[in-house]
């Protein structure tokens, strides 16, 4: 760090650090960028690292999770954040007329596994986690009940009463077939509120069209539900409105039909899945208790987590590793033993367990939107990165040329990642961003 200050460069790296937005992990580029003439080949405009603090330019390294780069994760959450309020407001090239379209935020939920510690809170007041005066005993010895009240960071929370009857098998192949049951889902509910409006699923889609934007949740548990909105529109989408028979009403019917219609079977184990019963379908208004603004923040704030909550890692495991010495909870170790040992069932080779066991056996994305119900994240950066060049442009940092006359040849070489730890302390304090311990970090581990 102190070297890193006596650099007569620091000032320029200063600046890299500025413009990566405190980038905890930014990501090392060594090339040029020359600019020619197309008329007469003359050379026009030379960028070279060469001449950058250490021979390298740095960039953004744009990861969603908040645990690696809580700077790049933040971009991200607003960048879902803004894609999920134009579904319901409008902007973004979204008419504003769509607020008027029925709407529903629904949360589709895993079912048991066992029994689980829980914070139960009614009336403002902390209950007991599961209080039985008649409590049975399990077959390994453990009384199936727990008095206590949780506090909401309670290590135990989502751990099982008896984890050597808790059904880990169950749950990792519950996460790694919810993507299917999703998909499963949006199309019953489509042929469901087809029928309810007495119509076939073709002839339903000359009316009206089902948008949805949905994010994955992990619970302490260490399995995912998922939070959706879903939005009726007209045949050509968000531009024109639905017909007067389509309303919301009609839609919550469809959505607890679906949920509890739909399964998914992994036939080698003759394993049969379904959603829990715990359903949760709730009207998005515009000034009431569920506003648009609270969907939106609700659901971008879990667009950038994943399994960490369970107290797993946030790296790829490999097959060698010695489960016993990872750093994580007994919970998350039993969650990734059954997943290494599934993933050695090759009627299982379709779920790759293995490659996704430091996510519990979830392989899938983690927010997703129909083509038709918002802007996309590509258009987002896309603004931003048009909105950052103009402003170059403005300042004088970027020539500018016409586009039509001038040959842009690029060269670029990736030279690595990462900051070091006395870097990563100047970073902080340069862009204020939060510091986590460094010794933990993906690039120490590395």
């Amino acid at each position: 760090m102190i070297s890193r200050l006596h650099d007569p460069n620091y000032d320029r790296w200063a600046c890299q650090i500025k413009r990566t937005g405190g980038c905890r992990q930014p990501i090392h580029l060594r090339g040029k960028v020359e600019h020619y003439d197309q008329a007469t080949g003359q050379l026009l405009h030379r960028y070279s690292t060469n001449l950058e603090p250490d021979g390298v330019l740095r960039v953004p390294c744009k990861t969603r999770r908040a645990s690696r780069c809580p700077a790049c994760a933040e971009v991200y959450r607003a960048d879902t954040y803004q894609l999920v309020r134009a579904g319901l407001v409008g902007g973004k090239g979204v008419p504003e007329t769509v607020s008027a379209h029925p709407c529903l935020f629904v949360t589709l939920t895993a079912p048991s596994f066992g029994a689980v510690h829980v914070r139960r809170e009614r009336n403002g007041k902390v209950l007991p986690c599961h209080a039985r005066r008649d409590a049975e005993t399990c077959p390994h010895g453990q009384v199936m009940s727990c008095t206590d009240r949780h506090s909401a960071d309670d290590p135990r929370l989502g751990e099982p009463l008896c984890p050597d009857c808790y059904d880990y098998d169950g749950s990792v192949l519950f996460n790694a077939i919810s993507p299917e049951l999703w998909r499963r889902f949006t199309l019953a509910l489509r042929r469901r509120f087809a029928r309810l409006n007495g119509l076939t699923v073709k002839a339903l889609r000359e009316h009206v069209s089902i948008a949805f934007a949905k994010v994955a949740e992990y619970q302490r548990r260490g399995i995912v539900h998922f939070h959706a909105v879903i939005r009726l529109d007209g045949p050509d989408g968000p531009d024109s409105p639905p017909p007067a028979w389509a309303t919301v009403d009609a839609l919550a019917q469809a959505v607890q039909h679906a949920a509890a219609a739909v399964t998914a079977e992994i036939k080698p184990l003759a394993r049969t899945f379904r959603w829990g019963t715990q359903l949760d379908v709730r009207r998005i208004t515009m000034n009431g208790d569920l506003t648009e603004q609270a969907v939106a923040a609700y659901i971008a704030k879990y667009a950038t987590k994943a399994a960490e909550c369970v107290g797993t890692l946030d790296r790829r495991i490999q097959p060698l590793d010695n489960l016993d010495a990872l750093p994580v909870r007994d919970h998350a170790r039993r969650l990734i033993a059954a997943c290494m040992r599934l993933g050695k069932n090759s009627g299982l080779a379709d779920l790759r367990l293995i490659h996704w066991a430091h996510m519990l056996g979830f392989r899938g994305h983690f927010s997703t939107k129909s083509r038709r119900y918002s802007t996309t994240l590509g258009a987002l950066r896309a603004a931003r990165e048009e909105h950052v060049r103009a402003e170059e442009i403005i300042t004088g940092r970027l020539p500018l040329f016409d586009e039509d006359t001038v040959l842009v040849v690029a060269h670029w070489q990736y030279a690595g990642q990462g900051l070091s730890v006395g870097d990563q302390l100047l970073a902080a304090a340069i862009t204020g961003t939060p510091l986590a311990d460094p010794l933990r970090s993906e690039a120490a581990h590395e």
